[in-house]
Formats: C-alpha cells, sequence, structure tokens
C-alpha cells in the first residue's frame, strides 16, 4: 500500500534516470534489500510508475530502501529530500554527523542513544525503517576529519548554559561507573553474542547513564574521561549491532564513537572506532575503503599506540587487503601485524578494550586472511594454532574459528575433516547469539552443495536447520 500525493515525482524519476536504473530494476532491489532484513515486499514495475508518474509514497522502510537502492548503483548516500521522499515515515538520519563543535557533538550522540529506545519499544521498528541504509561512503568524512583534527582544544562544559539537562556536576566516580559497565558489556558480547539480552543492555545504559551525563557539568579532565568512557560504550553498541547484523544502527554508533573518542583527546582510541569501521566495511565486501579506514588508523597512532595496539591494527589492514584480493599487501601486512606482536609486553600499558588480543586471535584473522586469497594449507596451519587455546571466555571467536577450519578441510578436499569442524561449529552457534556467526555457517552450507545427498552434508544440515531457522 502506499499513501496518495498530490504530483508526480519528479525528483524521483530524474534520479532514477541519472542511476540508469528501471522500474523493474528499482523493485527488484528494493525487494531485495527488505529480504535481507527480514521483509517480504512485492512490489513491481507498476509499482515504481506509481511512485513516479501519480507521486504515492510507499509506507514503511520502503523509501529508505529506495534510497539504499539507489544509493548503491551511484555510489553514494541518497538522502530522502533528494528522491522526493522526505515526507515519508520519518525515520531520522540522526548519528551519520560528525560535528566540528563539542556541543553539537554531544546532541548528535545523545540524539542517536534516544532512537535507539524508541527502536526498542516497537521491536526494532526504527532499525527496521533504516533496514538497508549503510553506505560506507557515509565513513568518509568522519574519517578525514578525524586524520586532520584527532583531538579537541577543551571539552569542559557547564550545563547552566550549554543547552539540555544533565545531571549537574560529573565526577570521576560516574566515569568508572560508565567504564565498569564497558567491562562487563565486553565479556557477556565475546561470551554470548552481540543478541544476548545482558549485551542489548548497552544502547539502556548510553541512554539512562551516559547521556544525561554528558549533558552534565563537568571539567575539561573530567570531560575528557566522561567522552572516552561514552566513546567505549558506544563503539561497543555498534559492535553488537554488527554482530546481530543491523548494519545500519553500527555504522552510526561508530561514527558517534569516532566523535566521542576525539573529544576524548584519545588517538589510539579512535583508531580502535576506525579498525571497526573497517572490519564492518570488509565484512560488508568493501575491501578498498576496509584498508583506507585501517590505514587512517595506524597513520595517526604511529608513535603513540602500544605494539600490541599497532599489530592489531596491520592486523585488520590484512583483513581488508585479503578480502580486496591483494596477497602481497595482505601478506606484508600481517608481517607487520605479528612483528608488533612479538615486541608486545606484559608490562605495556595496552589499553582495557584491547583485552581481547592475543596470538591465538591473530592466528584466528591470519587464517581468515588466507581462506580469503584461497591457501587452505595457511588457513589449516594458523587455524590449528588458533583453536589450541581455552574457548570458555570467547566463545564466538572459537565458532567462527571452526566454521573457518572447515572451509579449509573442504577446499583441501577433506569432505570428512570439513564435517566435523562444522559439526562442532553448529553446536557452539547454537549457544551464542551472534548472526555473524550463522552467516558464516551459511557459508559453510553453501559450499558444501556441491556434494548433494552425501550422508555426512545431509546429517550437518539437519543439525544446522534449528540454528538457520531461528529468527534474527
Amino acid at each position: 500500500m502506499s499513501r496518495e500525493q498530490r504530483e508526480p515525482n519528479d525528483k524521483l524519476g530524474a534520479v532514477l534516470a541519472l542511476a540508469g536504473i528501471s522500474n523493474a530494476g528499482l523493485a527488484r532491489r528494493v525487494n531485495d534489500l527488505g529480504a535481507q532484513r527480514g521483509l517480504t515486499l512485492r512490489y513491481d514495475k507498476t509499482s515504481v510508475a506509481r511512485w513516479v508518474s501519480k507521486g504515492m509514497v510507499p509506507q514503511g522502510a520502503a523509501p529508505h530502501l529506495i534510497a539504499a537502492a539507489i544509493g548503491h548503483k551511484l555510489g553514494r548516500p541518497v538522502p530522502l529530500h533528494e528522491i522526493g521522499l522526505a515526507d515519508a515515515d520519518p525515520a531520522p538520519e540522526v548519528g551519520l554527523a560528525f560535528p566540528r563543535d563539542v556541543g553539537a557533538a554531544v546532541k548528535s550522540a545523545t540524539e542517536l542513544y534516544r532512537l535507539d529506545l524508541v527502536g526498542r519499544r516497537t521491536g526494532g521498528g526504527i532499525w527496521q525503517s533504516l533496514a538497508g541504509s549503510f553506505a560506507v561512503s557515509a565513513y568518509a568524512t568522519p574519517a578525514s576529519r578525524w586524520l586532520i583534527t584527532p583531538a579537541d582544544s577543551s571539552v569542559a562544559r557547564d550545563a547552566g548554559v550549554a543547552e539540555g539537562s544533565g545531571t549537574g556536576r560529573v565526577g570521576h566516580s560516574d566515569v568508572q561507573k560508565l567504564r565498569e559497565a564497558a567491562e562487563d558489556a565486553r565479556r557477556w558480547d565475546s561470551k554470548y553474542g552481540g543478541g544476548d539480552w545482558r549485551s542489548s543492555m548497552v544502547p539502556e545504559c548510553l541512554r539512562v547513564e551516559a547521556a544525561p551525563l554528558l549533558l552534565g557539568s563537568y571539567s575539561d579532565e573530567v570531560g575528557r574521561a566522561l567522552f572516552g568512557a561514552s566513546a567505549e560504550l558506544t563503539r561497543l553498541a555498534g559492535w553488537m549491532a554488527f554482530d546481530t547484523g543491523q548494519q545500519e544502527a553500527a555504522q552510526r554508533y561508530y561514527i558517534q564513537a569516532l566523535r566521542l573518542a576525539r573529544a576524548a583527546a584519545d588517538v589510539p582510541l579512535g583508531g580502535y572506532v576506525l579498525a571497526s569501521m573497517s572490519l564492518q566495511a570488509t565484512y560488508r565486501g568493501f575491501g578498498d575503503e576496509g584498508v583506507d579506514l585501517a590505514q587512517a588508523a595506524l597513520e595517526r597512532n604511529r608513535g603513540l599506540a602500544t605494539a600490541r595496539t599497532m599489530s592489531f591494527f596491520h592486523l585488520v589492514e590484512a583483513r581488508a587487503h585479503a578480502r580486496s584480493g591483494g596477497a602481497q599487501a595482505a601478506g606484508t601486512a600481517l608481517r607487520a601485524a605479528e612483528g608488533w606482536l612479538e615486541r608486545a609486553r606484559d608490562g605495556d600499558n595496552d589499553p582495557s578494550w584491547l583485552g581481547f588480543y592475543s596470538y591465538d586471535r591473530f592466528a584466528a584473522d591470519a587464517a581468515e586472511c588466507y581462506r580469503d586469497l584461497k591457501a587452505p594449507r595457511e588457513v589449516r596451519r594458523f587455524t590449528e594454532q588458533a583453536l589450541s587455546q581455552p574457548t570458555e571466555e570467547f566463545v564466538r571467536s572459537h565458532g567462527l574459528r571452526l566454521v573457518v577450519s572447515a572451509v579449509a578441510e573442504l577446499e583441501s578436499g577433506n569432505l570428512d575433516a570439513a564435517c566435523a569442524q562444522g559439526t562442532r561449529a553448529v553446536e557452539v552457534a547454537g549457544r551464542i547469539s551472534s548472526a555473524r556467526t550463522t552467516e558464516y555457517v551459511k557459508d559453510l552450507l553453501n559450499r558444501l552443495e556441491a556434494y548433494g545427498n552425501e550422508p555426512r552434508v545431509v546429517e550437518l544440515r539437519e543439525r544446522a536447520r534449528p540454528l538457520l531457522m531461528a529468527p534474527a
């Protein structure tokens, strides 16, 4: 169903012509984007003709899917007003701005925190309305502004004259509570996945705890610490959204986390956010942009970050190079990552958010690099090292490593070993809430299609059926 509009939508027609998309092509793209988000849409060329010639406005998520479909073809974000759909059901474009002014940055972040609550009250409706709106080009301005000026000159705030209402004077004890919440969330996320109910409390913490503090009064010193803790929590919210397949939400959280890290004057944390952006871009198939984001993290952190931190940034760079098919560049980045990791010492002042990173994590990501480069022997070598470590704390990572191992065995012609590892991966995936892990399992099953009704493959499919049928 569509609501009527009095005049033809000439703006939509003009942009469709510019993008070279036919009515049937747009309908197909919108339906496909909707299917990726669990929506059943049945638009056709007649539907699109009505939107253009009669000015009818599609309801629900459709306007945003239309913008996303056209934006993907044009290679840039397409706002609703450009296609004459700005009056569609509102889903404010909050979270995409990277303000130069600190006060505006506080407003941008706290608006995003409030928006997530609306989504949760309506069963995730606001993010469903944004379905398919991820655009890797939206990272260009935040990354460039952070590179040019990675720290604000002052962040002191007087709530008596500033816009908004906070909690009064903020102290270090308030900041410490946010840091403790971030540490708890990191542990739950690693063990149970981004979709676990405990992990989903992070956006609530941002709304209830962080937002009032950001809108309060604080000195420059306390403010820096507050922005840093808020940036950590915001990045975590983005990571959990990424893990559960909410790419559009993750993108907004990441952008705000980077802006908050700049206010904190925490360059390594800003690099960590950029590394998270890089991993998302790479996962979405934008390897070149992933390389740019990882290299931005590296460039500003030379001489600042610890050896372990630099190792991780090089590892993320390697992931992006490998996804783009750059074997030589990926190898160079992996060697740099391993070299920096060898320099790391227990007494280094590593940030708390890097506690997950050790040699087994390096080995796991190196294995994924070689999987993308179709080098199964190297995949097996690094996966064996990654799987040799205890798994109680990092359950999701263990499940991902098992799938990567299964793929390597399959590409080496070892069907029995591939199915055995796949079975173990399905068992782990069934214990956590992670759309990313499920996607890895689906990829393995797709690769096994070539073996038809081979009994071992049929058994694995049956074991995976409950996982694949579970609601997202």
